[in-house]
């Protein structure tokens, strides 16, 4: 069935609370911006905290940053105290799907920074890369490196210091088969797809996705993907807590990712006015026939999450 994405009045959000054990929160654009933030997020996320009944989780396609600095932000800004286990990033999530998926002795070169080579350390995944690549004319650069043979996956995040030499030795590794068939034996993961970071003032910044279609191209195929709207996120926070994604509501900005996955993975959706994605959007998917379109139509809506406080009424 369509959903109509309806604006969540108080009456309607009191029924639509009452049904959900767990509330999965985007960060940036729900419930901050930049470092201020949003009016009257940390009193409504406080009140249902304060009710002791719903599990608060949080789940970002940031790879830049760790758990323990998600949960320092929170609470910097005011939110209530949350634990690591609680936050779940694309950097921590790929290092949990790597811990995994990599055979044993395996190892990954990584496109990424700090928090991303954090991530990795902390769930005992061997790495290298991370950082500044070496200069063009060392015998470390990217057509020239000599390739680590315990090298088994390419992991792509935001990568402040991504360059040709890095995506040199990406490809290498990603073409090199010890059976000559094509690259099988590496795999090709990237934190997410966000190609664009909206700046206030209407600028942006490219996004991790430019990155992850750049090693995509160069090696000709797909990367599997680790944050919204990939299925995979989802699964982590629910395997830590054993949530039913039809007692779960995802809060999010954005359309292509947040209420993408919720609607793929069965939760309800609540769109926030207060992000990247407008009405108009949603409107126009809403007129559409087209079936991708019709799946980026949340359930409800909201100026911003302080318009749940009044159905949080003691």
């Amino acid at each position: 069935m369509a959903k109509r994405c309806q604006r969540l009045e108080p009456a309607l959000a009191q029924a639509v609370l009452a049904g959900a054990d767990a509330l999965l929160f985007d960060c940036d654009g729900v419930l901050w911006r930049g470092e201020a933030a949003v009016a009257g997020a940390a009193e409504a996320l406080g009140r249902l905290e304060a009710r002791g009944a719903k599990r608060l989780c949080y789940v970002t396609n940031n790879s830049s940053r760790t758990r323990q600095a998600y949960t320092e932000k929170l609470r910097r800004l005011g939110f209530p105290r949350a634990e690591p286990r609680q936050v779940f990033g694309s950097a921590y999530c790929a290092a949990r799907y790597l811990s995994h998926a990599l055979p044993p002795g395996g190892s990954a070169y990584v496109l990424g920074g700090a928090a991303l080579s954090a991530e990795l350390e902390a769930a005992g995944v061997a790495h290298l890369g991370a950082g500044p690549a070496p200069a063009p004319d060392s015998a470390h650069f990217g057509a020239r490196a000599p390739l680590d043979p315990s090298v088994r996956a390419v992991l792509v995040g935001y990568d402040e210091h991504f360059s040709y030499g890095k995506l040199c030795l990406a490809l290498r590794y990603l073409l090199r088969d010890e059976g000559g068939g094509g690259g099988g034996g590496c795999l090709l993961v990237g934190t997410n797809r966000d190609h664009r970071l909206p700046l206030e003032g209407g600028s942006a910044v490219p996004g991790t996705g430019c990155l992850v279609k750049a090693v995509e191209t160069a090696a000709e195929r797909e990367a599997f993907i680790i944050g919204k709207p990939s299925r995979y996120i989802f699964e982590c926070v629910a395997s830590e807590f054993g949530i039913d994604p039809a007692r779960a509501i995802m809060v999010g900005d954005r359309l292509d990712t947040d209420i993408l996955m919720g609607n793929n993975c069965g939760l309800t959706t609540l769109l926030t006015l207060t992000g990247v994605s407008t009405l108009e959007e949603v409107k126009g998917h809403m007129a559409s026939d087209c079936p991708e379109r019709q799946s980026l139509v949340p359930d409800y809506y909201v100026d911003s999450i302080a318009d749940l406080l009044p159905a949080l009424q003691d």
